[in-house]
């Protein structure tokens, strides 16, 4: 039986951009330091996050955006232990765990979309 391997070119030089900015993004989180976001983020940007439950609240706007990931980002005794980083063209999933200053853990993805090599959309999810 033939195998047929179908390399798509445009496609992967988009995921890899893609990858290049969850890179990015990934290590505001891991250094505490969310200078990098004000490049990163789109003006038209839109987060659900994963609070309040069931729905989480929506964030429209780089501003709204940017002012959440910061919050999150420098908040004293926590840390993130990404899991997985999963690209496909201009999406990206991203598998974490999230460590509270208490000792407690959360974990969840965020359902990445990046248009123009900007973050335009990102929706948290939590397990429980």
């Amino acid at each position: 039986m033939t195998q047929e391997l179908i390399i798509d070119i445009a496609t992967a030089k988009h995921s890899a951009e893609t990858a290049k900015i969850m890179r990015r993004y990934n290590d505001v989180f891991q250094r505490h330091d969310p200078a990098a976001l004000d490049e990163l983020v789109a003006q038209d940007c839109v987060i659900e996050n994963t609070t309040p439950a069931p729905d989480g609240a929506r964030r429209i706007g780089k501003a709204a955006c940017v002012e959440l990931w910061s919050a999150i980002a420098t908040g004293p005794g926590t840390r993130f232990d990404i899991e997985e980083t999963f690209v496909a063209g201009d999406r990206a999933t991203i598998r974490w765990r999230f460590w509270m200053s208490d000792g407690r853990s959360l974990r969840g993805v965020n359902l990445m979309r990046v248009a123009d090599g900007r973050i335009v959309e990102a929706m948290g999810y939590v397990k429980g």
